[in-house]
């Protein structure tokens, strides 16, 4: 199927799923069941019509007009969703500024979840290529129901393309400048005659520089990135109730980190032993789907990822001969001061980390025999567990100001299983009302030690769930009511010195998002505008904080518990087919939340007060706006600008981004089988930052903070070639 086939189907639903404002199932089986987009991260797999809740998806034909190769090209145009650039691809995500800027502790506790194909990847989404992706789901909000500690915040759920029935192959080459080069290949098609077993493979290598020079070592590809996904999918219809899904993922991620510099220069870095940034993910899902006696349908999910992934960075951002052009402080062996020489400053951080994952769930869900209170009700019932197994090595070498060289090594264990019970229930009220009633309630056993010594072993149960109501008012407006609760287990914290020992185990937190939505079809139903407002209350939260030794180099990052916040705010997206060609669309997220009462513990002697402080990587405003336009002789363009305002980089600093807005475009020609493209990403050459920290780390200047900013990519241009052959 072409682009062009796609067009008004992609375009008069993208903006439906993007917000989510509820139909009720009457009026939404009037619309012809062709142009109804399903959402697979819900139980049902419903149409997005039918569930209440803010959702954004981003489906294939987005992801075509755009020329997204990675998940990093589309987060920006979701609204309230941003990342932390501390990683050479984005891993960690906040939404509605809930979520973590980095995670050094040893025990994976994520606010947003992140799954792919049913595997879940929280805290690994580095390797989320958009090759063979049929859709991309944020779902905003405490999921407490369907997904339980992991989406405090909320969700992201990629669907890659499905095993067809009919043969399918093609292909993708990309070059670019920043040497950029990148294959792909894609095959699918049926095994047997019958078309009873389907199968989908792809393989997809991208390489790149990564847009730094080291000066230094007079290198170019010192922050490279070297990515290889495969994937395999087999599809079984043993019958016309049974289907077994089998996704077999294999993805490894080598690249390299060198992303930060003394002075601010973004692109330029002077270290003598760049990092790397690795992930390598051998992973598979199966999922079977089987009906009983036409009254409910029996899911079983099970899934494994085994996962080793490094983070390791050059600390003091530089080399032997620039520090030795410096003046620092001098000490002897015993650091008693000695006097002024050249300074000798040398840091290297190096975590090495594995962590496996098994997850099972079983669920039932009634089918329209199996409806009860007079046929009115559908009902839900499961049960989830889950096993995770998580080790790290940390080494970590330091030398300053020609007292003695010394290394740490610190490694951690951890496992955690939870256990959970889920039930939901939807109920249709007449007059156009339904009702969704969900809980979940969840045990988790973790054991944490390490080689300090250290040894927790908590047992925690925790409960979420939702009550919404939605109201078909018209054929053309529609809304919806939504109280849900999330949680989020606590957690420990690893390699922290003696005098932050309060700090090594933070507790778990709880979160209540109230939500309204509305949405309507305007202009003869050619405009789409789906409106979410929201207010949350987090209590107990978790933060992120840091601490640095005074006069030294020695800084520390961990996870804390604030008191409480509160947050309220928009998504407001909009779609718009304005001509059979022309297709305008666009989303708005506006967000206020802040700390109520809370005081930061600095040191003995200094406190930080944030009462009423904005949440770090939480941004008052995000926005996007693009335009395709496709001519009926095969010429397209894609034009799209997406933005966001300031921000905190952390809880534990003022440190802010400046507001920016990037530019991107694609145009090209598309006939029956092959389509050629040029396209740009942040035409401006826009500067703008991802990350950012205050401390420390120049021992020239006695370790005073000030602000260092990680930024984001510069312009780039490509040019791709695609065949496609059915």
């Amino acid at each position: 199927m072409t682009h062009c086939d796609n067009q008004f189907k992609t375009k008069t639903l993208v903006l439906a799923l993007a917000a989510a404002c509820s139909l009720p199932a009457a009026h939404a089986d009037s619309q012809d069941p062709t142009e109804r987009i399903v959402v697979h991260s819900d139980f049902r797999g419903s149409a997005v019509e039918q569930l209440p809740g803010s959702i954004s998806v981003i489906d294939s034909i987005q992801l075509e007009d755009e020329g997204s190769h990675h998940f990093e090209d589309v987060l920006n145009s979701i609204a309230n969703l941003n990342w932390a650039g501390g990683t050479s691809r984005p891993r960690y995500f906040q939404i509605r500024g809930v979520g973590e800027q980095a995670e050094y502790q040893g025990a994976p506790n994520s606010s947003v979840g992140f799954i792919v194909d049913d595997i879940d990847l929280s805290g690994l989404g580095m390797t989320a290529s958009m090759f063979d992706v049929e859709q991309v789901e944020v779902l905003r909000g405490p999921q407490g129901t369907k997904y339980g500690a992991n989406a405090l915040a909320g969700l992201i759920y990629v669907k890659t393309k499905d095993p067809t029935d009919v043969a399918e192959h093609g292909g993708k080459l990309t070059v670019g400048d920043d040497d950029l080069k990148e294959f792909a290949g894609y095959s699918a098609g049926a095994i047997n005659d019958s078309g009873s077993v389907q199968y989908r493979v792809v393989l997809q290598q991208l390489q790149q520089n990564g847009y730094r020079d080291n000066k230094y070592l007079g290198k170019d590809d010192t922050n490279e990135r070297d990515e290889l996904t495969a994937r395999a999918k087999l599809r079984w219809l043993t019958d016309q109730d049974t289907t077994i899904d089998l996704t077999v993922l294999h993805a490894d991620f080598d690249n390299g980190y060198d992303a930060w510099t003394l002075d601010n220069n973004g692109f330029d870095t002077l270290s003598d032993k760049p990092g790397e940034d690795s992930q390598t993910t051998t992973a598979a899902s199966l999922k079977m789907t089987f009906r009983h006696a036409d009254a409910f349908d029996v899911t079983s999910i099970t899934s494994y990822a085994d996962s080793d992934h490094r983070h390791a960075y050059d600390g003091d951002w530089a080399n032997p001969d620039y520090w030795a052009s410096k003046k620092c402080t001098a000490y002897d062996e015993n650091w008693n001061v000695v006097g002024t020489e050249p300074c000798v400053y040398d840091y290297w951080w190096d975590k090495d980390g594995n962590r496996e994952t098994l997850t099972q769930e079983i669920r039932l869900t009634s089918t329209e025999q199996g409806r009860i209170f007079a046929d009115t009700s559908h009902w839900l019932v499961g049960v989830y567990a889950m096993n995770l197994d998580e080790s790290n090595d940390l080494t970590v070498d330091q030398q300053y100001n020609g007292g003695p060289a010394w290394r740490e090594l610190f490694d951690s264990e951890y496992e955690a299983t939870n256990l959970a019970a889920f039930a939901q229930l939807d109920s249709d009220l007449g007059d156009g009302y339904q009702l969704s009633l969900g809980a979940r309630i969840e045990h988790r056993d973790a054991d944490y030690s390490d080689s300090a010594g250290e040894d927790f072993d908590p047992s925690e149960t925790m409960w979420g769930g939702h009550i919404a109501l939605h109201k078909d008012f018209s054929p053309q407006h529609q809304g919806y009511a939504k109280v849900a609760r999330g949680y989020k287990a606590g957690g420990f914290n690893m390699a922290l010195p003696d005098d932050l020992a309060d700090e090594k185990e933070f507790d778990k937190e709880t979160l209540y998002n109230y939500e309204i939505g509305v949405k309507s079809l305007l202009l003869n139903n050619s405009l789409i505008s789906n409106l979410a407002v929201f207010y949350m209350d987090r209590q107990d939260q978790q933060v992120e904080g840091s601490r640095q030794e005074p006069g030294s180099g020695d800084f520390w990052l961990f996870t804390t518990n604030a008191t409480s916040s509160t947050s309220y705010g928009l998504e407001w997206d909009v779609n718009w087919q304005a001509t059979d060609g022309l297709t305008l669309y666009g989303s708005l997220g506006l967000l206020d939340a802040e700390y109520d009462d809370y005081e930061y513990q600095v040191d003995a002697d200094e406190t930080i007060d944030l009462s009423n402080r904005d949440l770090a990587h939480a941004p008052k405003t995000t926005y996007s706006l693009g335009a395709t336009y496709l001519t009926e002789h095969g010429w397209f363009a894609n034009v799209n600008a997406n933005g966001k305002g300031e921000f905190y980089y952390s809880d534990s600093h003022d440190s802010k981004s400046d507001d920016y807005i990037l530019f991107n475009a694609r145009v090209g020609y598309e006939a029956d089988h092959w389509s050629v493209a040029l396209w740009g990403r942040n035409l401006t050459d826009e500067e703008y930052g991802v990350r950012g920290f205050y401390f420390g780390n120049e021992p020239d200047l006695d370790w005073v903070a000030k602000q260092y900013v990680r930024y984001g990519d510069p312009r780039q241009v490509g040019l791709t070639l695609t065949v496609d052959l059915d």
